[in-house]
């Protein structure tokens, strides 16, 4: 039927007709960019997945190792001599493939070096992030850990700092009142008091410095053989090997760590054993310091904690009969903000504190 070009319904149901077209030509389009734009976010999910995943990655180089060798297998029993390349070839492969899983597993050492740094107490090592996948996210969460670890210990060294500061002057204000009450035994004994509390503010103090390692130290030109003689005493004998070199050490730093030692052999020393020994001799290019008593020694399963803050072999000490274990501590700090370390072993009988000076 013709339609008669003055109708209107005619022209309303074409235009109607092209606005249906339309409307379904850009629903499908639309569809055909959701559909495509799902799949490529898809892919890309996957990818970063993989690439993530140390996992995926390991399992996709065993894949194509088996694939590559199963090719060269089957190329080779068509062939006269196939052996004679197929095994060089796989096992070229094989070294290849090796490679690569070395390459992937090789941030696993970097975390054990860092964690050892952290064990020492270096924190201020960093562990290097290799790849971006579990690895390199774990070495991130170590970095941030030794961070957080490092900002607590200075946090805390500050406020020792700060309280013991605070403590020196009231506790130098307490002893002059003491020093003016009359003579007898509770004067002596609150003067003890006082000193032994002088004592410990004294070693936190120099603990807390000595943390920063070699910058707190103020070297010079130091003659130890010097230092080792100014410890002569009833009950010491010194052995002291002539000739020894002019080592650049913290002279004030040193003498506290020989004085510790000195004392704390004196404390625990069997007098009808022998003397308490301070032995300096060369030892490659620096010199040795050793001090040994003949006391009972120290039970092994107490040495790796030995030269801790506050840590002594014995509970039950008191105070007066064992320090409050700060004397070892000090004297490993001192060496190894020298770049030495301080070895302590039992000698049977006794037990022998060294330290090497370069």
């Amino acid at each position: 039927m013709k339609h008669h070009p003055y109708d209107h319904h005619s022209h309303e149901r074409r235009h109607r007709k092209r606005k249906k077209r339309a409307e379904r030509m850009c629903r499908d389009r639309d569809y055909r960019w959701r559909v495509h734009h799902r799949w490529h976010q898809r892919w890309h999910r996957h990818r970063a997945h993989f690439k993530y995943s140390l996992g995926a990655r390991l399992i996709a180089v065993f894949i194509l190792l088996a694939c590559a060798s199963s090719v060269i297998v089957g190329c080779a029993q068509g062939s006269e001599y196939g052996l004679l390349w197929a095994v060089p070839a796989v096992m070229l492969v094989t070294g290849l493939a090796f490679g690569l899983i070395r390459h992937m597993v090789r941030p696993i050492h970097a975390l054990a070096m860092g964690a050892e740094a952290f064990r020492r107490g270096n924190f201020a090592h960093r562990v290097p992030v290799v790849h971006g996948d579990e690895i390199g996210d774990l070495a991130l969460r170590f970095n941030q850990m030794a961070a957080d670890i490092q900002a607590m210990l200075d946090g805390k060294r500050a406020l020792l700092l700060a309280i013991s500061h605070e403590l020196r002057s009231p506790l130098t204000r307490a002893r002059l009142h003491a020093e003016m009450v009359g003579e007898g035994a509770s004067r002596d004994a609150l003067l003890d008091e006082l000193a032994q509390m002088r004592d410990l503010i004294t070693a936190l103090l120099e603990s807390e410095r000595l943390g920063s390692g070699h910058s707190a130290l103020q070297v010079c030109d130091c003659d130890l053989a010097a230092l080792v003689e100014e410890q002569a005493q009833a009950g010491v004998e010194l052995h002291i090997e002539p000739g020894l070199p002019t080592l650049k050490l913290d002279k004030l730093r040193v003498q506290l760590c020989l004085r510790n030692l000195v004392q704390n052999a004196l404390r625990h020393n069997d007098a009808s054993r022998g003397a308490v020994q301070i032995t300096l001799a060369r030892q490659g290019g620096g010199v040795q310091l050793t001090v040994r008593d003949f006391g009972s020694g120290v039970p092994e399963e107490a040495l790796p904690q030995l030269g801790q803050p506050f840590y002594r072999p014995d509970a039950a000490r008191t105070r007066h009969g064992g320090g409050v274990g700060l004397g070892l501590c000090l004297c490993r700090l001192v060496a190894e903000a020298h770049g030495s370390r301080l070895e302590m072993r039992n000698a049977e009988p006794g037990f022998e504190v060294s330290v090497r000076f370069s």
